[in-house]
């Protein structure tokens, strides 16, 4: 099973973003996504609908890359217009062809970014949008701000009975559940925020931490990075606060309560489903 946003299929070509070199060139038009946030311009709300330059609304430019060579770019909207058909890219990532995905969530990352850094944060003072948007610059003290990514662990985490501890959110209906997750805190190794996070939530010491995968989720801008971890104790202890309830299952448990509807699992487009996935097909029984 593969996640939305696993890989990027695109060149970011980075080197044609100075000086606006990538709206030159031979070849093909360059084509331009329209993004209000995290919605986009799509075909009937499926596809993604690439306009050129001159069909683009007036807004900020970024620049996204290549594929062959077809050159990509994006430009910001305070809301996408009704007529380009605009959807979330929440909703629709999972449904369009890799290569699409990975420009969408290239440019809604960056967008949103852009939303919520338009001052300086040393003096206060309106940036200017540069380096084909992945740069603002203050135009009073100089300084020079880039895209931010939050990185997040999210982890399954099994004990010695091959059983995976997962969690309900109190905001989640009775029967949904996931694998754990947590923001990465400043000056901490991945290892350990997989660690911290699971005391904290439930009350499981977790000893030996292995890395998985990763999922760009930019909504508004975070890495999440797939962890499998193995407990060191069983007695859970919920925080009440981000979790309600957690438990351990079983894989025949899994089974036979997704197939009745009494256990809600995370959609597959998520890196959760995947590492349950992978879990439960045996793929990490015995490796520790």
């Amino acid at each position: 099973m593969d996640f939305a946003f696993e890989h990027a299929q695109h060149d970011r070509a980075a080197h044609l973003r100075k000086d606006d070199a990538w709206r030159r060139g031979g070849g093909p038009d360059v084509k331009v996504l329209v993004i209000g946030g995290e919605h986009v311009a799509t075909v009937g709300g499926r596809g993604l609908r690439w306009v050129t330059l001159e069909e683009a609304p007036q807004g900020d430019a970024i620049f996204l890359g290549t594929q062959g060579d077809q050159r990509y770019a994006a430009v910001m909207v305070d809301r996408v217009p009704a007529e380009l058909d605009p959807a979330s890219l929440r909703v629709i990532g999972p449904t369009i062809a890799p290569d699409e995905a990975s420009l969408a969530v290239h440019a809604v990352g960056i967008a949103r970014w852009h939303q919520t850094h338009t001052f300086c944060a040393r003096c206060g003072h309106p940036t200017d949008v540069a380096k084909a948007g992945h740069v603002r610059v203050c135009p009073a003290c100089g300084g020079h701000h880039f895209p931010r990514t939050d990185p997040a662990v999210i982890m399954l985490i099994t004990d010695g009975d091959d059983r995976a501890l997962l969690g309900r959110q109190p905001v989640w209906p009775e029967g949904r559940f996931s694998t754990l997750a947590g923001f990465v805190e400043p000056g901490e190794a991945l290892d350990d925020a997989v660690r911290r996070e699971v005391m904290e939530e439930v009350g499981i010491e977790v000893g030996e931490v292995r890395y998985a995968s990763s999922q760009p989720w930019p909504f508004p801008s975070s890495l999440m990075l797939g962890f499998f971890g193995e407990a060191l104790s069983t007695d859970i202890h919920v925080d009440h606060d981000e979790i309600a309830e957690a438990r351990w299952f079983s894989r025949d448990e899994v089974t036979a309560m997704t197939a009745s509807s009494d256990l809600l699992l995370p959609p597959n487009v998520s890196i959760s489903r995947w590492l349950l996935q992978q879990w439960h097909q045996g793929a990490i029984h015995g490796t520790w």
